[in-house]
């Protein structure tokens, strides 16, 4: 068998490990590498940027350390990049720019040190960008090209340590998450461009966090509109643009920093399924726009500081406790807690009127007062009492106590009876 015209080479699922030989990129014609699910590691050969007819790379799930290597620095066939699960550190190379084809690009659960992949969005056809579990920090930068990210539908950056506001121009790109008129949504479609169609065991696939679970999904349908940003630390406000994007269909910004009320135009959004907002600073009331969701399954805006009654009615009564726990200040079902009742403890108790001037000043007497009062009246007495005897009965202080303790003076009534003897 001659290797050097073989096409397909599918060996996942198996025990195999150590170094991925360099020899491998003398399969010039190759145009699927599956090495998936094995225990291969060191570093990936960076021959494999240079081969001409690779249409599909997947590493996932294997130990391969060292930085990605340059993909696409000298061709332009690939359209799938999955390396999740490995060790590989180090920026994404730009070579990924010629990537034209490139629909799928999944580096999660690495350990990428970079910036937010902003030049990404010049490629036009990338539908599948997970960044989700590696050290990528800073902002969310916008594209500064006039058509960014524009068929791109699953979007995930969760567990990193981006930061900044949620810039909306970012969002309002998104035109794959937009339900455009005359769309057949008869029947469900799965990502299966033209140039895979001859790889009969191969599926383009992704793991996603899908109402609170890691759930991989063995096939990508078309009408999979997702976007994470869980875990990262976005400040500021929900972007309003977010209602625009009326095929979406998964939401989480939890675990973030986020501010300010729940955007009352995400009602919107009638074909969302999940819609995770918990673990943010968000005040005010729950909006009842909300109610609009239809296809709402999932909701979670538990430790919030949210307010008021919470929505009853259609989908808002199937979420249990747990959706709303945290949030000390909303009412109704299904928390026990009734709406048009206070608790004590945040109520601010009110002045006391003109009436109760007596008890308010008694009221000033603690027992810290009396302790102080009765230790310095016991400190004066016991040397008012010591001058007295010092000082042979001070002529003031016995007028004082003979003017407060009145007696019988006897004596001058013998003085008499003896004068009339």
């Amino acid at each position: 068998m001659r290797w050097d015209s073989l096409q397909y080479l599918d060996m996942k699922f198996n025990s195999l490990q150590g170094p991925l030989p360099s020899s491998i990129c003398n399969m010039s014609k190759l145009a699927l590498l599956d090495l998936s699910h094995n225990y291969f590691s060191d570093s990936v050969p960076h021959c494999l940027g240079s081969m001409a007819f690779l249409t599909v790379l997947d590493l996932r799930k294997n130990n391969f350390t060292g930085s990605l290597p340059p993909l696409c620095a000298h061709s332009t066939s690939l359209s799938t990049i999955v390396v999740n699960g490995n060790r590989f550190e180090g920026p994404v190379p730009m070579s990924l720019l010629k990537c034209n084809g490139l629909e799928v690009l999944d580096v999660g659960n690495n350990a990428i040190n970079d910036t937010f992949l902003a030049w990404l969005g010049t490629l036009q056809e990338l539908q599948v960008l997970i960044l989700k579990l590696n050290k990528f920090h800073g902002p969310i930068s916008t594209c500064q090209t006039k058509f960014c990210f524009p068929k791109l539908r699953i979007f995930d950056l969760s567990r990193n340590d981006f930061s900044g506001s949620l810039p909306e121009k970012v969002f309002g790109s998104f035109k794959a998450m937009i339900k455009l008129d005359g769309e057949d949504t008869g029947r469900i479609k799965y990502m299966e461009p033209s140039e895979k169609s001859f790889y009969i065991s191969y599926e383009d696939s992704v793991s996603l966090v899908i109402k609170g679970h890691d759930i991989e999904l063995q096939r990508i349908s078309t009408i999979m509109t997702t976007i994470d940003l869980s875990s990262n630390h976005f400040e500021g406000v929900i972007p309003k643009t977010l209602k625009d994007l009326s095929s979406l269909w998964l939401l989480n910004l939890s675990h973030n920093n986020l501010i300010g009320g729940i955007p009352m135009q995400l009602g919107k959004l009638n074909t969302l399924e999940a819609l995770d907002l918990s673990w943010n600073r968000l005040t005010g009331k729950i909006p009842r726009e909300l109610k609009r969701m239809n296809f709402l399954a999932f909701l979670n805006v538990s430790q919030n500081h949210l307010v008021g009654p919470i929505p009853h009615g259609l989908q808002f009564n199937t979420f249990e406790n747990d959706s709303y726990g945290g949030n000390l200040d909303l009412c109704g079902p299904p928390l026990s807690k009734q709406c048009g009742t206070s608790d004590s403890s945040h109520v601010p108790q009110p002045l006391e009127s003109e009436d109760d001037g007596e008890s308010y000043f008694f009221s000033g007497f603690t027992w810290e007062s009396v302790v102080i009062g009765y230790s310095f009246g016991l400190v004066v007495g016991t040397v008012m009492w010591s001058l007295m005897f010092k000082y042979r009965k001070p002529k003031w202080f016995v007028e004082i106590f003979d003017g407060l303790m009145p007696h019988k003076r006897r004596r001058p009534k013998k003085r008499a009876q003896r004068r009339r003897t």
